[in-house]
């Protein structure tokens, strides 16, 4: 099933591991872009045993939005707007490697799903022209 983007956003799709977290978030392994109201933090890793080209953290901070039903629905918006766009990575992707991606919410206020859609695919856009450009 390399290669092959399903429609469905799965548990093995996601960052669990602390491990890679910290190593997304270190200095100097990993790059980051902004499109607001979204930043994205992007790593290149070897590919595991599991075979997923790209593993996905959508994290948004209790500074912006005290109340959890507000962190929860921007983490939706961003997951369902990756779901519906991820193609533009995982065909992209070379069989020895997996991409960390890290969302991060930005902004104070909420967003139509139409908006945060949009910021998402021109961020995957712009991690796919630049990673496999040759730039780093």
């Amino acid at each position: 099933m390399a290669g092959i983007a399903s429609p469905t956003f799965n548990k093995r799709e996601r960052i669990v591991s602390r491990k890679l977290i910290e190593q997304l978030f270190s200095k100097g392994s990993s790059f980051s872009v902004s499109v607001f109201p979204l930043r994205i933090v992007v790593m290149e890793t070897a590919r595991m045993a599991d075979n997923i080209p790209v593993q996905v953290l959508v994290s948004v901070s209790k500074r912006h939005f005290k109340h959890a039903v507000d962190r929860n629905r921007v983490k939706r918006q961003v997951r369902e707007a990756y779901r519906h766009h991820k193609q533009i990575l995982t065909e992209k992707v070379q069989q020895e490697q997996t991409l960390a991606i890290a969302f991060i919410w930005l902004a104070d206020e909420l967003h139509e799903s139409a908006t945060v859609e949009k910021s998402v695919k021109r961020l995957l856009g712009k991690v796919a022209e630049r990673q496999f450009r040759g730039e780093r």
